[in-house]
């Protein structure tokens, strides 16, 4: 028997259809000699389907129509139970469609990469790739991320956040400390999105008000950062777990304003969208060896205090004038899976989805030798209340 991989993807996100390709790019990849293939595709509404018309990107083109050939499906919240059930119960065979032994989510964004869709595969208690609750929750808010990254001594630019509400409340004031505190140019994001979505650069006042308007479109926490004006990105891959991992090669996109945007990321300068391997970018990346030796470790050191696991992708900055590197953030469910990073490093798509399988699995055994509950009853020794029990268990 194969192992069977579900491959969750798509969901409640501004980042949707970059998470269709990025599956697509991935089911794909997977060895089918060794593995069966499973799509659950999360609409838009967060309803699941399965079936063999969600392997191909070109079917998305209209969703209704592509829904048609698909089932809808769920997993109930019970530990131990891999089983995907039918929505809709057939008067005569099987409710069930299959039996998953290993889960690999590549839902970006928020509901997928934060740590959401994670808790519920912990409560089934699935093997999964990728990072956990905790670490998906921290890497994906860049607010706190920052916070844990420099008290770590890993170096990260000058920044103010606030809440949406702190905004509407007390603005002047903000906009007094992020003057006095960052100067400008600064750069404005909502705490918890990626690929470049609800960004914005400002270089005076009535320009901050307007890109903060914007962020909180798509975030109750917003975070404003000083702005490297000479700057250089660099991205980095990680892959493997805190306790053991690896880093890629460097590579550099090429950005067509002054940040890089969603179509510089996913569209490559054509009409249709590819994935990240699409965009613009120098692979290995131009550098001194010392500066990329030092954003590889820098790199592997992010990975390693916020605990991740699985493949994840390291994006830095240098300032061209300092050459002072920052990190600048981390993609913990990165696009297209930062497969090109590793193919550029001597590990193919395939061996990737291997790895990453590999690695769901060794976590699974390592936390079953973990205690998470003990035999012992309280109740059935007549303790447990405390203050609110007004009689005595018998």
């Amino acid at each position: 028997m194969k192992t069977n991989i579900g491959v969750f993807f798509g969901g409640r996100s501004t980042e949707h259809e970059i998470s269709v390709i990025s599956a697509s790019q991935a089911m794909h990849a997977i060895d089918r000699n060794r593995y069966d293939v499973t799509p659950i595709y999360i609409s838009k509404e967060g309803r699941w389907y399965t079936g063999d018309a969600l392997f191909e990107v070109a079917n998305y083109k209209d969703i209704p129509a592509l829904l048609k050939q698909c089932e809808e499906v769920y997993m109930q919240p019970t530990f131990g139970n891999y089983t995907l059930y039918k929505v809709k119960k057939p008067m005569f065979g099987k409710a069930e469609v299959c039996k998953l032994d290993v889960a690999i989510p590549v839902l970006h964004g928020s509901n997928g990469e934060d740590g959401t869709f994670e808790g519920v595969l912990e409560s089934i208690g699935i093997p999964y790739a990728g990072c956990d609750v905790l670490s998906s929750a921290n890497g994906m808010d860049k607010i706190t991320m920052k916070m844990i990254l420099a008290s770590c001594d890993i170096p990260v630019v000058d920044f103010v956040w606030f809440t949406d509400k702190e905004w509407f409340n007390k603005k002047d004031a903000l906009i007094e400390k992020i003057e006095s505190t960052l100067g400008y140019p600064v750069i404005i994001k909502p705490a918890n999105l990626g690929s470049s979505v609800g960004i914005g650069r400002a270089a005076d006042r009535a320009r901050l008000e307007e890109c903060v308007e914007d962020a909180s479109r798509y975030s109750e926490r917003i975070i404003v950062e000083h702005m490297v004006d000479n700057l250089k990105e660099i991205n980095c891959s990680v892959l493997g777990d805190c306790d053991d991992f690896q880093t890629s090669v460097c590579e550099e996109p090429i950005k067509s304003g002054d940040i890089l945007s969603y179509e510089d990321k996913y569209m490559g300068g054509t009409k249709g969208a590819k994935g990240m391997q699409a965009s613009q970018k120098r692979i290995p990346a131009d550098l001194p060896e010392a500066m990329s030796n030092e954003i590889r470790r820098l790199a592997g050191e992010t990975f390693r205090v916020l605990s991740c696991h699985g493949v994840s992708r390291v994006d830095v900055i240098v300032d061209a004038d300092t050459d002072k590197i920052y990190v600048n953030e981390i993609n913990t469910i990165p696009g297209s899976l930062s497969f090109y990073l590793w193919d550029a490093t001597g590990i193919s798509f395939s061996q990737l989805m291997d790895k990453l399988v590999q690695l769901a699995l060794k976590r699974n055994r390592e936390r079953a030798n973990k205690t998470v509950t003990y035999s012992k009853n309280i109740f059935s020794l007549g303790g447990g209340c405390k203050g609110g029990c007004k009689g005595k268990l018998k």
